[in-house]
């Protein structure tokens, strides 16, 4: 279908080195969009370009920080100049760290918040101007089930998650006017070379995981790139502020009752 195509699109994806937001800009690529991303270390951006080059796409690759508003600003406008004008934003940037919380730190709270929520504040704020101009645009900022749900460890990332499905609903009712949709990626559990240590063979947490997943599964990156393309399409240009979970069903399940 013609609206599924994202040819002559330029899209930004944050922090797409490699894991999902590799996937998600490769994706994008294949449907037709120039992909532009970011990481914050050189050499993190010379590994992306190589990888991105094997699966035959020519990103853009930039250095940049994107919790440092003037830089992610020289960003944007070295990425019109270059390139063109940002038409989607994938906010995928983001890390966690897996600390109780009465031993948590608060710069160590602040730095996933600064992350995880600022960020996206940041880098939407820059593009939203351009994509005005041009007459609409779209934002897919990676949200998470911790956007809905708690768990040990994870205080700072939650509550930044949380805070990244409320301000992907603002920018929605603040931006829609303008033809902006504004939309949400909730990954469940997903296997990446992050996760490869849970998912051994034995592991407690990936038992825990199966049992949680009607799926009976952990995720792939590439299962979030059909809701990507979809978001980043016209096929969605009357979707706005809504949060698609892709998870398996675990949000829909409540577990298996004890035998």
């Amino acid at each position: 279908m013609a609206n599924f195509s994202l040819k002559g699109k330029t899209a930004l994806v944050t922090g797409a080195s490699y894991g999902i937001g590799f996937a998600i800009a490769t994706a994008l690529h294949e449907a037709g969009a120039t992909i532009v991303f970011n990481d914050i270390k050189p050499d993190l951006v010379d590994a992306g370009i190589a990888a991105y080059r094997e699966k035959g796409v020519r990103a853009h690759g930039y250095v940049c920080d994107v919790t440092d508003e003037n830089a992610v600003n020289h960003l944007i406008r070295v990425i019109e100049q270059e390139v063109g004008v940002v038409d989607i934003l994938v906010n995928n940037a983001g890390i966690i760290k897996r600390i109780p919380m009465v031993e948590m730190s608060a710069a160590e709270f602040r730095q996933v918040i600064d992350v995880d929520l600022n960020a996206p504040f940041i880098v939407a704020k820059a593009v939203i101007p351009g994509m005005i101009k041009k007459g609409g645009g779209k934002i897919i900022n990676i949200c998470s089930m911790m956007s809905e749900l708690g768990r040990e460890t994870v205080s700072a990332y939650a509550a930044a998650k949380g805070g990244l499905k409320m301000l992907t609903r603002n920018i929605a009712s603040e931006y829609g006017e303008y033809n902006i949709q504004c939309n949400g990626i909730g990954p469940g559990y997903i296997a990446t070379p992050q996760t490869a240590p849970l998912r051994a063979e034995g592991h407690p947490f990936n038992a825990f995981i199966m049992s949680k997943t009607p799926a009976a599964r952990w995720g792939t990156p590439e299962d979030l790139s059909g809701p990507a393309v979809f978001l980043a399409s016209e096929a969605s240009d009357f979707v706005n502020g809504h949060i698609l979970y892709v998870d398996g069903g675990i949000l829909a399940y409540l577990g298996k009752a004890p035998k």
